[in-house]
This record gives C-alpha cells, structure tokens and sequence, in this order.
C-alpha cells in the first residue's frame, strides 16, 4: 500500500504548537506534503524540520513568511525538483516534487486570488503555466513507466458539491467559471487527464470539505470548501481503495483551518 496525506497547514510553526507534531507522529501516511508553510527551513523546530522517521524536503517561499511547500517521505527519494521551470513561480514556494519508487509526487499550493486584484491575475497566470506542465510531468513518468500524484491546496471547488454556500460564491475567487473550467480540464480526458481520486470514490457526495473559515461557526455547521485535493495518473487511481478528509472531531482540536487529506493506493 502507499498511503499520502495533504494539508495546508497554516503556517506550520503555529500547528506544530498545536498538535500537527502528535498527528505527524501518530499518522500511517508514507508521504505527507504540506502547504502554506510559511517559514524557511532554518526557522522550523527539529521536530518539524527533520522529525524522525522521515526525510523531508522544504521549498519556502522567496517572499518571507507566506507560501512555501514541504515534502516528508519515509524513504529517501531518489530526486527532488522544486518548482516547475517558470521563473516567476519557481522561487514562490509553491510547487515541490520527488521521485519516489514507481512515483512521483508532488505538493502544491495553488494561489488563492482574488477578484479585481493583481492575486488574481497572479493565480491565472500560475494555471495558465501550470497546466501544460501537469501535462508534461505525465507524459514524461508514463514513458518511464511511472505514475504521478499532486497533492495540495488548489484553491478551486470544482462543483457546486465541493462548497456549502456555492450560490454566493459564484463571482468569488475560488468558484470562478474560468477557474472551475481550468480544473476540468486538467481532469478531463484527453487533456490534463488527471483523476480527483476522493471524487472518483465519493462521487455523489457533498464535499466531503476540508476547509473550514474560523469566522463564525463554518466548522461545527460544516460550512466548508473541498479545495484540497489529491489527484493522479489514471492507472494509479484505478488502485485508490480509499480516499477520506481526517476532519478534526471538535474545533478545538483543529490545528488548521484545513484537514487533512488522505488516499491509500493498492500499489
């Protein structure tokens, strides 16, 4: 089995103090990517910088204190790429990758945008970039017999079930028409040709979310977005067993506003 897990973590030198550490020691994952860092490598405790058990590998943001991308695999990887070979975004913290056994994969953080601002021309910028390279990295892994996952906080709700309040959402970034058809066509066939593995096997679910606002009572009314998703090459999602959100049992015990995402491949 090859079990992968992904969360936005919120900054993570904040959810190490609030129990990532616990869930990181207690987790099954073979490999956790994370997002939303937002610290350099030497400005993360030991126990998250290099927690044992793990090798792990940070790409920060070049822009202090926001983005940034980790890798926590428990073998060693065979290769580590950062960034996808824009120069815009390669030192933006956004996009890491390695090489593992039979695999590739990856830990993204999308840009959230912004209606009207100059984050959104930055988000359309990065899809418009991004998709050709999602493409490629496919084609590429299937030549060398490989298969491909990309985890992350995409920052897009596909459908009117991946968000509780889609009606008001539908001129937000986020729930843009553009940015919805964008993710079609990295799942579609014959174009991207990705699988959203936990839509593969929930398929008429709503959500299941895994992002809640702290602004009122969003977690306890379930009033969340599924933004984080995990998405592979078609064989391997034909081997997904199991695709769930860890959603936190009380907001107290929350150390994100994300959850964690997890599928587990019969490999």
């Amino acid at each position: 089995m090859l079990t992968v897990t992904s969360v936005n973590v919120n900054g993570l030198r904040a959810a190490a103090k609030k129990g990532f550490v616990a869930w990181l020691a207690g987790t099954s994952a073979d490999v956790v990517c994370l997002q939303e860092v937002r610290a350099e490598e030497a400005q993360l405790p030991a126990e998250v910088r290099a927690p044992e058990g793990w090798f792990t590998a940070h790409a920060p943001a070049a822009a202090k204190g926001r983005a940034g991308v980790s890798l926590y695999t428990r073998r060693e990887p065979d290769a580590v790429r950062v960034g996808f070979g824009v120069e815009e975004f390669d030192g933006s913290g956004r996009y890491l990758e390695a090489d593992l056994p039979g695999v590739t994969v990856a830990s993204l953080y999308l840009p959230s945008g912004e209606v009207g601002t100059e984050r959104q021309d930055e988000k359309i910028r990065f899809m418009d970039a991004f998709l050709p390279y999602l493409k490629e990295l496919k084609e590429r892994a299937a030549a060398d017999g490989r298969e491909v996952v990309v985890c992350g906080d995409w920052n897009i709700a596909h459908r009117e079930a991946d968000l509780k309040n889609w009606r008001a959402n539908q001129k937000n970034a986020g729930f843009l028409p553009e940015e919805r058809e964008w993710l079609t066509r990295v799942l579609a066939e014959g174009d991207g040709g990705y699988v959203d593995v936990v839509r593969a096997l929930h398929p008429e679910q709503e959500g299941p979310y895994s992002w809640w606002s702290y602004r009122g009572r969003a977690f306890d009314n379930d009033t969340g977005w599924r933004i984080d998703l995990i998405v592979s090459s078609p064989r391997l999602a034909e081997r997904c067993v199991k695709a769930y959100v860890e959603r936190a049992a009380s907001h107290a015990e929350r150390w994100s506003d994300h959850a964690p995402v997890t599928a587990v491949f019969d490999v």
